[in-house]
């Protein structure tokens, strides 16, 4: 899997940022010491200069107390399609790993829909959420270890889990080609 950072929604992550960041009041100092970044980095990706990793934004949304969603979707039509291929697409940093949101959360609702596509090599390791946060998969092809770091269960085509997402998880790819879709349940 190539990882064409073209697709990352680098000007959509910045206003989302800044407006979250205001929204939050809080400075760009006090927001990368939450997220644990460097200042410098926070002020790269409001600027639309930084080419952030799904941790980094993970890590944002958690600090501002935002799904992941709301860092990287402009705002949707009432009919939407997204092509295969295509759509706002956030790398890994250290696994082969996509995260291509397919459904913001919209106001009345507190959840957000993913594209997971992964290759095998190294896992998907993911810090904890949110509090509250529910992950639901259904895994459509390949196959694949997922769910809680320290019990993932191995999912083939059709299976479905939900697990908890505010403590560490994984998703790991034993096949090419393996991907899923996912479904982030906020409380």
């Amino acid at each position: 899997m190539s990882q064409d950072t073209s697709s990352a929604p680098l000007e959509i992550i910045a206003e989302s940022l800044r407006r979250e960041r205001t929204r939050a009041g809080l400075s760009l100092t006090e927001l990368a010491r939450r997220a644990g970044l460097a200042k410098s980095t926070l002020s790269q990706l409001e600027s639309g200069s930084g080419n952030p990793s799904v941790e980094t934004l993970w890590a944002l949304g958690v600090a501002l107390d935002v799904p992941f969603s709301r860092l990287v979707e402009p705002d949707r039509p009432q009919v939407r399609v997204i092509r295969s291929g295509s759509g706002p697409t956030v790398f890994a940093e250290h696994a082969d790993y996509a995260c291509t949101l397919l459904s913001a959360c919209p106001s009345a609702a507190r959840r957000d829909m993913y594209l997971i596509r992964a290759e095998p090599g190294i896992p998907r390791r993911s810090d904890p959420h949110m509090n509250g946060v529910v992950e639901h998969i259904v895994l459509c092809a390949g196959r694949a270890r997922v769910g809680l770091a320290d019990d993932p269960v191995e999912l083939r085509p059709g299976d479905y889990i939900a697990y908890p997402g505010d403590v560490r998880h994984v998703f790991e790819a034993l096949e090419p080609g393996t991907f899923g879709v996912e479904v982030s349940e906020y409380s």
